[in-house]
């Protein structure tokens, strides 16, 4: 299910960039991954919800690329930074994520412009505690600030210097300028004591940090993986790694798991848990009814 349900994804995202986000449509994505309706709407409710799932795994993606270009480097060296930023860019640019992004805020749908909110604000948060790196923890009262500061100076720079005529000047000298003018303004804003935000405010963008819900995934793939291997050889075994398959992608990957889906495809397991351990599937079902149970308690 996972291999097929990225499939659509990737076919979709290739629609997007080629008619757009809303001149896409769900029968052009049918026809053009090769799937039937029933089974779209067993991955997705919706073409938002794609969309919305789309955007979270490229953003996972980026999110270990960025960090894996940290290994074994000073976080405090700007040069490491000028190329996360830059990696950034680039992977928004290669995705045709900005012209997406563009749609929804001209669209009406409130669902996915808060993702979209939310998907900047975690930006912004990584660029701040990427500042603290850099600056140090004596500035950290004045780096959220600096964060969303530096935000718009990127921005600006990036496209004026690609409108001006025959002055194309290479992105990572962009950057590299703009993490420099950033130098000054931290210097200055903490020798005036100059603030706007508190720091703190961040915390209050991620509501669900300190939910039950957050499984760890090693955790999720461990007990799947033992549940697959009590699976070898049974006639069913397609269909039970299957389930198992989407349970482990809702509890890990999806940023809004369906309950009623995640329960269902329980209920279809436990129809045939004689073929495995009840130890090994109650601490399924734990790991289930943990996350349900907390998300019910915030409805």
């Amino acid at each position: 299910m996972r291999d097929r349900k990225a499939h659509v994804i990737k076919i979709a995202h290739q629609l997007f960039m080629e008619k757009g986000f809303q001149a896409t449509s769900i029968q052009d994505i049918l026809e053009r991954s090769g799937i039937a309706k029933g089974t779209f709407y067993n991955y997705f409710s919706s073409k938002n919800e794609l969309l919305i799932a789309l955007l979270e795994t490229v953003y996972m993606q980026l999110e270990q690329d960025r960090d894996a270009l940290l290994l074994g480097q000073d976080p405090a060296d700007i040069e490491i930074f000028v190329k996360q930023v830059e990696m950034h860019l680039q992977k928004d640019e290669a995705n045709q994520f900005i012209s997406l992004y563009e749609e929804v805020f001209f669209s009406n749908d409130q669902e996915l412009k808060d993702f979209i909110k939310l998907a900047h604000r975690k930006m912004i948060y990584w660029l701040y505690r990427r500042f603290i790196d850099l600056f140090g923890e004596n500035k950290k009262p004045y780096l959220l600030d600096c964060a969303i500061m530096f935000t718009g100076i990127l921005q600006q720079n990036l496209k004026f210097q690609g409108a001006v005529e025959h002055h194309l000047t290479d992105i990572r000298q962009i950057i590299r300028y703009s993490v420099k003018r950033m130098e000054s303004i931290v210097e200055d804003v903490a020798a005036t004591g100059d603030q706007l935000l508190q720091p703190e405010i961040a915390e209050k963008w991620f509501p669900d940090k300190g939910s039950t819900s957050q499984i760890p995934a090693q955790t999720v793939s461990e007990t799947i993986a033992d549940l697959k291997r009590a699976f070898t050889g049974h006639a069913r075994q397609p269909k039970f790694i299957e389930l198992l398959d989407f349970i482990q992608d809702e509890l890990t990957r999806n940023p809004k798991p369906r309950i009623f889906l995640l329960e269902s495809a329980l209920a279809s397991l436990e129809k045939d848990k004689d073929c495995f351990e009840k130890q090994q599937f109650d601490k399924l079902k734990q790991l289930v009814s943990t996350f349900t149970d907390a998300e019910k308690s915030l409805i």
